[in-house]
């Protein structure tokens, strides 16, 4: 079982525009030409932040014109905020707020013997990076630039150092890199 932040980026480096639009990521390839497929085939649970999940909200029928259902998920979800935020019908959802350290034991014990997806954003992903329980990220770099936006990863990581694992190309607007997090003994 590994915890690992799997997101996509903009090649300077945001995830997001500054008010949360993923419309520059849609016209640089297909998800089934990706390796998407493959890894939700083992996610047995997700964490998501706010604004993530206030996307899909906002975008239900995209998502569902894309997928094939507003909530394309069928692993249960933990949605961290401070917030009340709407309900997503027939979605296996958590909200929860405070140390991922507690809600990541929830996670492990739902996902049974598959991963934990750190769906997004940036920010969700340092702080269990911060707290040690993250082990991989895995980012698909887009030939776009944005100029501002949301952050990939706002953490500076100097040590432990990621290691980088595998490095593919996918098609013409997009690379992958995967990233192994050695956390210190």
């Amino acid at each position: 079982m590994k915890t690992q932040f799997y997101t996509a980026t903009s090649l300077d480096g945001f995830i997001a525009t500054e008010d949360d639009s993923l419309d520059w990521l849609f016209p640089l390839g297909e998800l089934n030409n990706s390796s998407y497929p493959e890894f939700i085939s083992e996610v047995g649970a997700l964490a998501m932040g706010s604004a993530t999940y206030e996307w899909m909200v906002r975008h239900a029928e995209q998502v569902a014109k894309e997928t094939g259902s507003p909530w394309p998920y069928t692993q249960p979800a933990w949605v961290f905020s401070s917030r009340k935020l709407p309900m997503i019908d027939r979605a296996d959802i958590h909200f929860s707020n405070g140390d991922v350290h507690r809600i990541h034991r929830e996670m492990m014990s739902a996902a049974k013997d598959k991963n934990i997806w750190i769906v997004g954003g940036g920010d969700l992903a340092g702080q269990f990076y911060d707290a040690g329980l993250l082990d991989e990220i895995i980012v698909q770099i887009g030939s776009a630039t944005l100029g501002k936006g949301k952050p990939l990863f706002p953490r500076c990581v100097l040590s432990p150092t990621l290691q980088l694992i595998s490095v593919r190309q996918l098609g013409v607007g997009m690379a992958e890199l995967r990233y192994e997090v050695h956390k210190s003994v």
